[in-house]
């Protein structure tokens, strides 16, 4: 049986931990940043770890 490949768009912005924690970015990020504060602006800069409700769904498409 060939070997199942990975959906490219979860390849791109899901990456795995040497712990195993799925991490992510955070969103609204990309434009209408004028409003926004610097203080939020860098919180959205940050990586967040994946919630475990999510981590079902998401591994499906890793083929975990």
């Amino acid at each position: 049986m060939p070997k199942l490949k990975l959906s490219k768009s979860v390849n791109k912005r899901f990456k795995i931990s040497c712990n195993g924690k799925v991490l992510r970015h955070k969103a609204c990020k990309s434009h209408l940043l004028q409003k926004k504060t610097q203080k939020r602006k860098k919180k959205l800069c940050k990586t967040f770890c994946l919630d475990k409700t999510d981590f079902s769904r998401l591994k499906k498409q890793l083929h975990m």
